[in-house]
């Protein structure tokens, strides 16, 4: 039997979704209309399958788990649970909504994405490890790359005769060599600030998720920083996907510059204090808003 989700009304799967297109299958992959991914329940993975069965102001979601072990009820809870939070499904975009109307440019932009919410990482390590990945490589090149490194580090699993993978543990990543991070496309560096970062959660000496508990960002970007190979921009984006802070905007980021230009200032550049002004009429909804301006390129 499948969990049924009922997302805060509006919401649009395939809108919201469209981002794992292209996706490894064998990890995550949205494909015509059904979003298929690993996640970890209990003590391993599983392979969830999402389906629509509403519509935008009603929406449902179907949510199958398929796994040749049997999942118990707990394992179901947690299943749905993780996949409400990754999804953003509670996320009520009519306050965003609301918040936008003094700026019609945007509010244009969430009129044509009405539904989208921009989905969060399982965990704040998760989100560290992709940030540090994309740093100065296209979005394309870190995808493959990462999707690699789960496949070479991640818990297998076997579903109707296929294997599908599972987002490394720190303990995973801990145990890499910087030949392993190489060998999946990454730069010795990197390697080196993914080992370590994984080093310290692991042996318990960095505890990423209780930060979700200091509600000052800007404090939480200046813990970040202390690790090896994180910058503000890492950081930012750590709290945007790993720990849902919507209010934080990413402005020195090259795509959210260009995407705010291509709106506000057609045919120029403009500088990350330029982002974060005209972001201030935006209110707690900054990064969310950044969000659509790059989903909106897509169109």
């Amino acid at each position: 039997m499948p969990l049924f989700l009922s997302p805060v009304p509006p919401y649009d799967l395939i809108l919201s979704c469209r981002v794992f297109a292209e996706g490894d299958p064998a990890i995550r992959r949205f494909q015509h209309g059904v979003l298929r991914q690993v996640i970890r329940v209990d003590a391993g993975p599983v392979l969830v399958q999402v389906r629509d069965i509403g519509d935008g102001e009603n929406p449902a979601l179907a949510v199958d788990i398929l796994s040749d072990d049997e999942v118990g009820e707990n394992g179901r809870e947690r299943a749905g649970n993780q996949v409400s939070l990754q999804l953003s499904l509670q996320d009520d975009l009519r306050q965003f909504y609301r918040a936008i109307r003094g700026d019609p440019l945007m509010t244009g932009i969430a009129q044509s994405l009405y539904g989208l919410k921009a989905p969060q990482s399982a965990t704040v390590f998760e989100a560290l490890v992709t940030s540090i990945i994309e740093q100065q490589i296209s979005t394309r090149v870190a995808r493959i790359a990462e999707a690699r490194m789960v496949r070479r580090f991640g818990e297998q699993m076997e579903v109707g005769g296929m294997t599908y993978f599972s987002y490394p543990e720190p303990s995973d990543l801990a145990g890499g060599t910087i030949g392993d991070f190489r060998a999946c496309g990454l730069s010795a560096r990197k390697g080196e600030y993914i080992k370590n970062a994984a080093e310290m959660v692991a042996g318990g000496t960095l505890d990423l998720e209780s930060m979700k508990n200091i509600r000052d960002s800007s404090r939480i970007i200046e813990e970040l920083c202390e690790l090896r190979g994180v910058g503000r921009w890492t950081a930012e984006f750590v709290l945007l996907r790993g720990m849902h802070r919507i209010d934080t905007i990413p402005a020195d980021d090259l795509g959210v510059r260009r995407a705010t230009a291509r709106v506000y200032f057609p045919g120029e550049r403009i500088s990350a204090e330029e982002v974060r002004a005209i972001a201030e009429c935006w209110g707690e909804w900054k990064g969310l808003a950044a969000y659509y301006l790059l989903a909106s390129e897509h169109d």
